[in-house]
């Protein structure tokens, strides 16, 4: 018997899966998993977690699956700073410390790649204006040095940060790398304000809090002082040479 090539696809399934997979949709299908994932969290109320606890889990399975939910949340866009505290509250400062930051590697890596699959080929060729060309070019050629910055600089919204980056040439091992090292402090901050939220008064939640308040308030001080900085430089139009302008050029110098 001779094999039967299969017919082939019709004009319209091509032009229907082209469609689907065209980066304008794969940036639909980003901004609805975005959106859900909003929602999920408004009305999940993640700051029960303070509240009502974890479930009653101990040792290494309670580290691993909060690990895991944090990295999830984290990518839901649930607040971090939220996640940490509860890290701190339920499994203590070292314990503690590992799962947030091992969850904040998960979630910026989720993220990473949602945006780089869904997002990265719709959105790079607008990428037209004269900062985002450099912000660009910054992540793309320095990707662990400004990922390490952004991290630790406060303020900087995680999921901004972690989208942004997708969007970018910047390698993986950089970005896990930079956001691993980066989040330690503010994270650490935060696990241990969890951990003794306990004790309010005590000098060691005080000295957490303290780290956590002043680096947001100078990083909103230096921000606020250099917005009138951050101005797009006007190019300078040629001015045309009148009569005599040209006559003087024109003239013999002795």
């Amino acid at each position: 018997m001779l094999d039967v090539a299969p017919p082939p696809a019709k004009p319209a399934a091509r032009r229907a899966r082209a469609v689907l997979l065209s980066p304008w949709s794969r940036l639909g299908l980003l901004a609805a998993l975005l959106t859900g994932s909003a929602i999920a969290v408004w009305l999940w109320q993640p700051q029960r977690l303070l509240t009502h606890g974890w479930p009653e889990l101990t040792g290494g399975t309670a580290v691993m699956l909060f690990t895991a939910a944090y990295g999830v949340g984290t990518a839901a866009l649930v607040p971090r700073p939220l996640l940490n505290l509860a890290a701190g509250a339920l499994f203590g400062i070292q314990a503690g410390l590992a799962t947030a930051i091992g969850g904040t590697v998960i979630g910026a890596g989720i993220a990473f790649g949602l945006g780089r699959l869904l997002g990265q080929d719709a959105l790079r060729p607008l990428l037209r204006g004269r900062w985002l060309t450099a912000a660009d070019r910054q992540l793309s050629h320095h990707g662990f040095r400004s990922m390490l910055a952004i991290r630790l600089f406060p303020g900087v919204p995680f999921a901004a940060a972690n989208y942004c980056a997708a969007v970018s040439r910047m390698g993986w091992p950089s970005f896990l790398l930079a956001t691993g090292l980066g989040s330690v402090p503010n994270t650490a901050a935060y696990v241990v304000a969890g951990s003794r939220a306990t004790t309010p008064t005590s000098p060691v939640f005080l000295l957490a809090l303290a780290f956590i308040t002043v680096p947001a308030v100078a990083g909103a001080l230096v921000a606020w002082r250099k917005r009138g900085r951050i101005r797009p430089v006007r190019p300078v139009r040629p001015v045309r040479p009148t009569e005599d302008t040209a006559a003087d050029e024109m003239a013999p110098r002795g």
